[in-house]
């Protein structure tokens, strides 16, 4: 008697489809992605595994300089999604990445407490008493930290900011210094802020003092899957991902 019928007779459901289904491995795709692209690109898996139930997409969140150097010492990745053109250009120069091009745009704010009492016309009022501590991310590999510094040392308070300064890993961290009150002020992009009810956007720092705020994308040349990285590089580029971009407060070229 065969196992199936034995299975049949002691009343146990028996699936072969599904069964196969469970046992068809699915293909993983690594994803190097910036912090501050987590929640619109955890949105934009759910539905694009959805629908290619054979994909499996792995992201690698953390500063873009971070993964920048995670790509170069030969760490497994499929997609490089930076939130900085010096990170993907050093990575392009290094012949490291293949296809890419920039997909998003952000703007750099002040962001406070939600209770805060404080009051931001200029970031040189960072300077008064009332801040006491102020976080960014690390100018050397944060973008968001380095577009602080650049606005920062445009408006000559760099320098007179240094003791009040608290750098972080990534802009992600920076928002939660802010929401749990350990610090005063931060500094993170627009798109942070709106995921938090506990912080408020107390300025909005002006473009011409920084770098423009661009995310580029690109396939790693030593991908192990080539078609299906290509293949979710050209859907975060369709309308439906865009759409999904433009909700959580990012702008397109």
């Amino acid at each position: 008697m065969s196992l199936l019928v034995l299975l049949m007779a002691a009343g146990l459901s028996v699936d072969p489809v599904g069964d196969a289904e469970a046992a068809t491995p699915k293909t993983e795709i690594i994803v190097s992605a910036a912090a501050s692209l987590k929640d619109s690109l955890d949105e934009i898996a759910a539905l694009y595994e959805k629908k290619h139930p054979g994909i499996k997409l792995v992201f690698n969140y953390a500063a873009s300089g971070t993964l920048q150097k995670q790509i170069e010492q030969g760490a497994p990745a499929d997609l490089f999604f930076s939130a900085g053109d010096k990170q993907m250009n050093v990575l392009v120069d290094q012949g490291l990445i293949g296809d890419h091009k920039k997909l998003l745009k952000n703007q750099l704010v002040v962001v406070v407490p939600s209770d805060s009492q404080a009051k931001l016309t200029s970031i040189t009022a960072l300077t008064a008493p009332a801040f006491k501590r102020i976080a960014i991310g690390q100018p050397e590999s944060v973008p968001a930290g380095q577009y602080a510094q650049q606005s920062l040392a445009a408006k000559k308070v760099w320098d007179r900011l240094q003791g009040k300064l608290v750098f972080t890993k990534d802009v992600r961290q920076v928002l939660s210094y802010v929401e749990t009150g350990n610090v005063d002020a931060g500094f993170v992009y627009k798109t942070d802020a709106l995921t938090s009810s506990k912080v408020k956007i107390a300025l909005a720092v002006g473009a011409h003092v920084h770098k423009p705020i661009q995310y580029p994308a690109g396939i790693v040349k030593d991908t192990k899957h080539p078609e299906e990285a290509k293949a979710f590089y050209s859907y975060l580029q369709t309308r439906e991902a865009r759409s999904i971009f433009t909700s959580y407060g990012f702008l397109l070229p």
